[in-house]
């Protein structure tokens, strides 16, 4: 869910291509950290949202949706901004791939997951998307070099998930399955990141350009899969389908236009931030609003995943990373 910046950025949203930001940012009529809170919260709910989605649609058509309503919010933001699609066959090959990897298999595959994992366990396996990423970088980027302390904040990240995951018990209890696929969708996250970063980093366009045009590829690409794996619900369960609009028009339209505007006004590196704020309250609305169990293991091992993910990021900041007072 978040704007590609480098290949830790957070990833519980749409991610769109690297554009150059404007040099001056606009004032906005909100704080930034009003705004940081309300893109956590609308992240962190996005993992209940699915639940309930999923509790009366298939995996599929919830992914369809959300994709569907998202895509709606951002051609609505470009037609107030007069923006235009981008052009050119190479540059909608590449967003094609953008759009697979970055939305439509993660989402389908956490649609998937959340059938048979409670959306605690879901949000927790988002966390370890900067893990993923730091360890692809390492071999996709040569750009990022190894240092100690990194590789210390990726072995106590994964030690997290292990804790999260109840090694100890031989997973008793646990759906290998569908916690597997939370974790592939969290790896395909900085997949497409690394890929964006290698094809569409200086294009040109703008950010809302982008992301609209990779929003609509993976409605596409949904709209061809949906009819092939599922077939028409028999009915129309209210509150599951207003759990996909909201999913659709808020953690993924208005939550992008959110955290563009973040990264705009005080950098991508603080922008990312939310990483750490997202499973801590898709735990808690889990817990809260789903009546979902929780074992000491998974809050324990999720602040030992952030505490690696952390570790992780690198520790140089410019001047546009610095929040404004």
């Amino acid at each position: 869910m978040s704007t590609v910046t480098p290949a830790s950025a957070t990833p519980a949203a749409p991610a769109t291509p690297v554009t150059t930001p404007s040099a001056v940012p606009p004032r906005r009529a909100l704080d930034w950290r009003v705004r940081f809170g309300v893109l956590s919260s609308i992240w962190g709910f996005s993992f209940l949202l699915i639940k309930v989605g999923t509790q009366g649609y298939a995996p599929f058509q919830v992914t369809f949706g959300r994709l569907f309503f998202g895509t709606l919010v951002l051609v609505a933001a470009m037609a107030v901004k007069r923006e235009r699609l981008p052009r050119g066959a190479r540059t909608w090959g590449h967003l094609a791939v953008a759009a697979f990897f970055l939305n439509a298999l993660p989402f389908s595959l956490f649609a998937f997951a959340e059938e048979t994992i409670p959306s605690t366990l879901a949000g927790i396996c988002n966390a370890t998307s900067p893990l993923w990423g730091m360890a692809l970088s390492l071999v996709a980027l040569s750009e990022d070099r190894p240092t100690r302390r990194r590789v210390a904040g990726l072995g106590l990240g994964f030690l997290g998930v292990l804790t999260v995951l109840g090694v100890w018990q031989g997973f008793h209890g646990l759906d290998v399955t569908g916690t597997a696929m939370a974790l592939l969708a969290s790896l395909s996250y900085p997949v497409g990141w690394i890929y964006v970063r290698r094809t569409l980093a200086h294009t040109g366009h703008s950010h809302l350009s982008m992301t609209g045009a990779q929003l609509l590829l993976a409605t596409v690409q949904l709209a061809v899969v949906t009819p092939l794996f599922t077939s028409w619900p028999h009915s129309l369960p209210v509150v599951p389908l207003l759990a996909i609009l909201a999913l659709g028009a808020f953690g993924t339209g208005i939550a992008v236009l959110i955290q563009y505007g973040l990264v705009a006004e005080v950098g991508p590196t603080t922008a990312q931030m939310v990483t750490y704020f997202v499973p801590v309250i898709a735990t808690a609305a889990g817990v809260a609003v789903l009546g979902e169990s929780l074992a000491w293991s998974t809050p324990a091992g999720a602040a030992v995943i952030l505490a690696g993910a952390a570790l992780t990021q690198p520790r140089t900041r410019n001047r546009r990373d610095r929040p404004q007072a």
